[in-house]
């Protein structure tokens, strides 16, 4: 009997492929936004991720997922989360690439060690952290790795944010920052001083505020003081508490003088366990290798961080760069998904000849190629702000482009992850094998958009940002460059000031997040991508030759030179 289970027309998995050496248009970005950038970290890093075997870490670390301990078998409370080793592995992998705290490494050595601070001690930096180009280094490798497994970057992406705003504690920051900036990874729970390197989270959402975390209804009471300050008992709960395990988390609470900032760890310095019970993790929808949790503090301890009273200004400061790892995030994702979709559709045969030469499949790629070169592009060029806080147009880019990157690229991911997964057809929504991480790509794209700050809140920080005086001549700076490059982007360059200084009302704000958004995008791909990659962003998203929904670009377009970019081998 003939055999009838002959497998042909099946294409191989995208595996052991190197992702920043066949990303032309990540490192296109990095020329242009850190030109003397060694990159020879970010070479190792692209074919770490890209590896077999760390594929496989993230398949399983997001099939076996996070389980709670609350009690030991004698009945001790322990509130302790269990992963699977690959989950380890995978956090092993990001703290030791420097996607953490690490680029605040050279601010220290610059700044000097505070008063009383040992030496920072625990796991070597990668060779150019530290160089011009920290933040923009690092935020190309955060990209990389989220193509491999985004949900173990919370704490990463967290602890970040964190370790800048902990100087608003000297003492606490003295103690902690040489563990928050070091390489080395331990999962165990015990003091600070006992571990190599640590992590930080933050809480700040409880059940009935949401992002309106004036309405925060968590307790501190003053309890004496030591060698970290102000010390404070908190009673109270957190609705989504991400990254439990982390070993202390910056939170918001009620004390006398309002809502403040407080530091408080898993393990107090006496070794002892802090009151902080995890009731429950999240099922969520996506992000299923990290776990979040609800929590309840009865009588925990924390210290006072920053000036009392004003925690809001404080937890804002770490919003503003876990904002920035929402819009890499993202850029990674979507990067993710074009090249299984370019690689399947390479490979896979139908009507007589590959998918990838079929005209409509080819309007599809290239237009998602568009979307995905346009949003790294604008993703890197808001890194390099933070590598330049002395430059008062950077500045002044960061608080614009902050709340337009985290609002635009974050809104197109989802629809960007779903036009990807139709591409490979019923093997796109089967979560076996290696085109399984599709799947995951679409169920995690919702998370950045929601994540620190839904698309109103951003939107409404953009007006904020407006307020500023030098908002619309950053604006029309940043534009100058691509002046006379294409008649659409002049027009939107040519307006747009005029938008920004009268201020759109909260009801345009949204159009005008957009829209500002698009004509960055276009500015930086006419001085970092090829003509044809510039001439169709700028004919389908500013001059309206464009549907309604991806692969209905224009017939003029150059769709094969913009798809050979885009190929990820």
């Amino acid at each position: 009997m003939a055999a009838t289970h002959e497998v042909f027309n099946q294409p191989a998995p995208l595996v052991d492929v190197n992702l920043f050496a066949s990303n032309q248009p990540l490192q296109a970005a990095l020329a242009f936004n850190a030109p003397t950038l060694n990159t020879a970290h970010l070479h190792a890093l692209g074919q770490q991720v890209g590896s077999a075997e760390m594929q496989t870490h993230a398949r399983l670390a997001n099939v076996f997922t996070p389980q709670l301990k609350s009690h030991s078998r004698f009945g001790h409370r322990i509130d302790q989360v269990e992963f699977h080793p690959s989950y380890h592995a995978l956090m092993t992998a990001a703290t030791m690439a420097g996607l953490h705290g690490t680029p605040w490494a050279q601010t220290r050595r610059d700044a000097g060690p505070p008063q009383g601070a040992a030496a920072t001690s625990g796991g070597s930096e990668p060779h150019d952290v530290g160089s011009v180009g920290a933040h923009t280094l690092r935020a190309a490798g955060f990209m990389l790795f989220t193509e491999l497994e985004p949900s173990i970057l919370c704490p990463i992406s967290m602890t970040y944010a964190v370790t800048p705003a902990l100087q608003g504690n000297p003492a606490i920051y003295r103690d902690w920052a040489p563990q928050l900036t070091s390489r080395a990874y331990d999962p165990t729970l015990k003091p600070w001083k006992d571990k190599p390197g640590v992590t930080m989270g933050m809480g700040m959402t409880e059940k009935q505020g949401g992002s309106d975390v004036r309405a925060n209804t968590t307790q501190a009471v003053p309890d004496g003081s030591d060698g970290w300050g102000q010390r404070f008992s908190v009673t109270g709960h957190k609705w989504f508490f991400s990254a439990p395990m982390c070993d202390a988390f910056l939170i918001l609470a009620q004390t006398p003088a309002g809502l403040s900032c407080l530091f408080l760890p898993r393990v107090l310095p006496d070794g002892s366990l802090n009151e902080l019970h995890i009731q429950r993790l999240k099922d969520k929808l996506g992000n299923k290798a990290n776990a979040s949790s609800e929590v309840e503090f009865t009588g925990a301890t924390a210290w006072l961080v920053g000036e009392e009273g004003r925690g809001v200004p404080q937890i804002l400061a770490m919003g503003t760069l876990t904002r920035l790892d929402c819009a890499l995030g993202t850029s990674g994702l979507m990067r993710h998904a074009l090249s299984i979709a370019l690689n399947h559709t390479a490979q896979r045969s139908a009507f007589g000849k590959k998918l990838i030469d079929q005209p409509l499949m080819k309007n599809v790629l290239a237009d998602l190629a568009l979307e995905s070169e346009a949003a790294t592009a604008l993703s890197l060029r808001l890194a390099r702000s933070f590598d330049q806080p002395g430059d008062a147009h950077e500045q002044a880019m960061q608080r614009l482009l902050t709340p337009v990157a985290k609002f635009w690229i974050c809104k197109r991911g989802s629809h960007f992850a779903q036009e990807a997964m139709e591409s490979l057809g019923g093997n796109g929504y089967v979560e076996e094998g290696g085109e399984g991480t599709m799947a995951r790509i679409y169920r995690e794209m919702p998370l950045n958009s929601i994540w620190e700050g839904a698309g109103n809140i951003m939107a409404l920080d953009l007006l904020r940002a407006l307020r500023k005086a030098d908002a619309a001549a950053a604006l029309a700076h940043e534009l100058a460059p691509a002046k006379g490059m294409h008649p659409a982007l002049d027009h939107m360059a040519a307006s747009l000031p005029t938008r920004v200084e009268l201020m759109a009302t909260e009801m345009e704000a949204r159009r005008l997040a957009q829209d500002v958004a698009l004509a960055v995008q276009a500015a930086l791909l006419a001085q970092t991508a090829p003509a044809a990659v510039f001439s169709a962003f700028c004919d389908s998203r500013l001059a309206g030759h464009w549907g309604h929904s991806f692969g209905s670009l224009g017939a003029g377009v150059d769709f094969d030179a913009i798809i050979a970019r885009a190929m990820p081998t």
